[in-house]
């Protein structure tokens, strides 16, 4: 019965006699033959009657590993709404199929996106390109530091565009999966992406100097993205300083809430519209669709979808916005990740990552180390003084540029008298060692005056995390040989 077996046709019958010769209860043999998978509905019949219950399964599923869908369709109904450019609590929005520029580092007060930095200067625009395809310009950027994110629905990458490609000044065009025009002379490159909706984030290094803010006001306002329509082969600028300024809204001391559980299934269809199932979704999208169909004809089931989905948020999202219970452990209780901006089917990362802090580089842009405990393992808190030391020669090994920066309890930068939420290559005043080693004193109270320098202020009171950011890393840094050092008590 185990003889060589040959062509699938063979594996078949084989199987089938196997079970037929052993279980005299099986009526029929098991058809494996081509084909067969095929026939069978991807998810339940059409109309098919199916419990609260099942309902309440399905839901907890398609909250996890469409939640970051969710996210990115709800920012794209909000800024549809957008009649200009505008600066809201420190935050950069745009139009659709348009983008903004800061002109300086971000703001404390911003919340439209955890973990912001105060390395770059940020720009952001969330592109339809059912819409139209979009023009993104790029400026001549010298020796500067610099790369666009874009990302589809998914939030997975798919455009290279920055120093570390050799990325030329020029034209760029961004196309949708069902695009069929003609690329337009002037035009370098088309990136073409799986979703219509997508979100495109440029940063540009920016040391931490008067002369330094001065120089890189020639270069930000060539960086522009618009419509196909208004492409004319021409470079244009805007004026980014005088985008209008609005007052932070929304949320207090947390991110604007872009997943609220109750409206959850009212925009998942949306969301699923745009971004088709790949490979071996299709049974998981056919199920959820199902879920919908029966909770938009029936109270109860949609009233357990419902309940379902805010359970889902509290038990399984909600502690994924803390950086120690997602990742790959590091020595020292750091954590990473590998695949940002190429999540795939790793439905749990991509989540954890778009809860925690959504829009992370791919690794080869920048490589992302996470902190929430101190090395004994206690939660980091700001009524106990650290340091964190990197001995000689042993700062994050980058091509671009590396940091360390401090979040509170929200992800949010806690306010203090300095101004200073980071620590890095942008700071021309670190003070080293004797030895040739880096200690940076993160604590709430001011250190002795020969260490101000290197201090990174904490909250008085309150949990907080640490983050290393290495812009264009080094293979040792992304390969494992490197990791940050721990997080000691005492100053």
């Amino acid at each position: 019965m185990f003889t060589k077996i040959t062509t699938r046709g063979q594996i078949a019958l084989t199987i089938s006699a196997f079970f037929w010769s052993t279980a005299s209860v099986i009526a029929q043999p098991v058809d494996l033959s081509p084909g067969w998978a095929a026939s069978m509905p991807a998810g339940p019949v059409a109309g098919t009657r199916i419990t609260p219950e099942y309902a309440e399964l399905v839901t907890r599923d398609a909250f996890l590993w469409a939640w970051p869908l969710v996210n990115v369709t709800n920012r794209r109904i909000k800024f549809a709404q957008l009649p200009e450019n505008v600066i809201s609590g420190g935050a950069p929005l745009a139009p659709l199929n348009q983008l903004t520029m800061l002109t300086d580092y971000i703001e404390p007060d911003e919340r439209a996106v955890a973990c912001p930095n105060q390395d770059v200067v940020y720009g952001a625009g969330l592109v339809a390109l059912d819409k139209s395809p979009v023009i993104i310009q790029v400026p001549d950027f010298g020796d500067r530091f610099w790369v666009y994110q874009v990302v589809d629905l998914r939030t997975d990458s798919f455009a290279q565009l920055g120093k570390m490609y050799g990325t030329q000044p020029g034209f760029y065009m961004l196309v949708g999966p069902n695009w069929k025009g003609e690329t337009p002379k002037g035009v370098t490159k088309v990136f073409r992406s799986s979703t219509n909706t997508g979100n495109v984030i440029p940063r540009v290094f920016q040391d931490d100097t008067a002369e330094d803010r001065k120089a890189i006001e020639s270069v930000l306002s060539g960086i522009m993205m618009y419509p196909l329509d208004q492409f004319d082969g021409s470079m244009k600028t805007r004026d980014w300083a005088g985008i209008k300024q609005l007052p932070a809204q929304g949320n207090g001391n947390s991110e604007t809430p872009w997943v609220p559980p109750e409206t959850f299934f009212d925009s998942l269809p949306v969301a699923l519209a745009d971004a088709p199932p790949m490979a071996g979704e299709e049974a998981r999208y056919a199920q959820v669709m199902s879920v919908i169909a029966a909770a938009k004809a029936d109270p109860e089931i949609r009233k357990a979808v419902d309940k379902a989905a805010a359970d889902a948020n509290d038990h399984l999202i909600e502690p994924l916005f803390q950086f120690r219970n997602y990742g790959l452990p590091l020595p020292h209780n750091w954590t990473t990740t590998s695949n940002n901006a190429a999540f795939g089917t790793d439905y749990f990362t991509r989540a954890a990552v778009a809860k925690s802090n959504i829009f992370v580089n791919a690794p080869n842009e920048t490589k992302y180390f996470y902190q929430d405990l101190d090395e004994t393992g206690t939660r980091l808190n700001g009524s106990t003084p650290y340091t964190v030391t990197f001995a000689k020669g042993q700062t994050p090994p980058v091509h671009g540029f590396w940091s360390l920066t401090l979040y509170n309890e929200h992800h949010f930068f806690e306010p203090n008298a300095l101004k200073r939420y980071s620590v890095g290559t942008k700071n021309k005043s670190l003070k080293y060692n004797e030895d040739g080693s880096l200690t940076i004193y993160v604590q709430a109270d001011e250190p002795a005056e020969a260490f101000k320098d290197n201090w990174l202020p904490a909250p008085k009171s309150g949990d907080f995390s640490l983050y290393v950011r290495a812009y264009w890393p080094k293979p040792a840094t992304t390969n494992g040989e490197w990791t940050p050092p721990a997080v000691l008590k005492g100053s």
